[in-house]
């Protein structure tokens, strides 16, 4: 676990103060400004592990592509299919893959964990850096490196499929995609690092990660569009923070959510944000308070 050691160290490093453990005094902002630059030149280091998931990642998604486009070849009449023609379904997964790269947790659920296992989260408790923000700092950091890496990749990917390309439904719906997308990478980093904190309960989570990912697969949109399914599940759903972790940004920008939709849209994603945030910081207590107990 080459990438866990380096974090490790990382850590360390942000702790000392500067890479190579000078101590210095960072005032509060911009030490995590420090955390972000210190995490875009480390996660560098794996460019390669970035550019090669970012290629792999487009096997399934060229095989959907490929499903859609047969089942609307022997549709044959040409008619949109639940209310989304061709090149719309085609470009949907198209912003799925945009969406994902942008927004999607990657290892920072099991970086976490392996901070609580190994006992490295003792070093935050001593010094003034609150862990729920480095650990942000890390994830934007992670994004920011991702999107660079696999951007020449995804460029090739949206000029293959370029037919296929649907312009925003309006300036307003572009603007609103763009502060969606901010709310659904913060609600996927703090309902990831909430999952993390049962690391501290229990000694493996990865169970808990994959029941969590199939359900986020299955009921954010990743599959199909949320809106092909019967009213009475897409209510149901509704109560969930699923939609809002995908769905959302791309509904947004297609034009699937409009109107005072698009208000109600985003006011859904900032509620599970800020209710996802509050339980990240009530696991982070109730754990640090059982790891003060066995002696972290």
């Amino acid at each position: 676990m080459a990438e866990t050691s380096a974090a490790e160290n990382f850590g360390k490093q942000i702790l000392l103060g500067v890479p190579g453990g000078l101590p210095v005094k960072i005032p509060a902002l911009k030490k995590y400004w420090h955390v972000i630059g210190i995490g875009i030149q480390n996660n560098l280091t794996y460019r390669f592990n970035y550019l090669t998931r970012t290629l792999f990642s487009f096997i399934p998604l060229f095989a959907m592509l490929s499903l859609w486009r047969t089942i609307y070849t022997a549709n044959g009449d040409g008619r949109p299919l639940s209310g989304y023609t061709e090149a719309q379904m085609i470009f949907y997964y198209m912003m799925v893959a945009i969406v994902d790269v942008m927004t999607a947790v990657n290892e920072d659920d099991w970086q976490i964990a392996a901070d609580i296992r190994e006992g490295n989260i003792s070093q935050f408790l001593l010094k003034p850096v609150d862990y729920l923000w480095y650990r942000l700092c890390l994830f934007f950091s992670g994004r920011v490196t991702f999107v660079m890496m696999a951007g020449l990749p995804l460029a090739v990917f949206i000029f293959c499929f370029r037919s296929y390309f649907v312009p925003p439904a309006s300036g307003l719906a572009l603007a609103a995609f763009f502060v969606s997308l901010v709310l659904t990478a913060l609600l996927q980093f703090f309902l990831s690092y909430s999952m993390a904190m049962l690391a501290f309960w229990v000694l493996e989570i990865s169970t808990f990660i994959f029941i969590l990912f199939a359900f986020e697969y299955l009921a954010s949109g990743h599959l199909f569009p949320l809106d092909m399914l019967p009213p009475a599940l897409q209510h149901a759903l509704a109560f969930t923070p699923f939609p809002s972790m995908l769905y959302a940004p791309i509904g947004i920008y297609m034009g699937k959510i409009a109107g005072d939709g698009v208000g109600l849209a985003l006011l859904t994603q900032l509620f599970w944000v800020v209710v996802m945030y509050a339980l990240a910081r009530f696991m982070w207590r109730r754990g640090i308070k059982k790891y003060a107990a066995f002696g972290g």
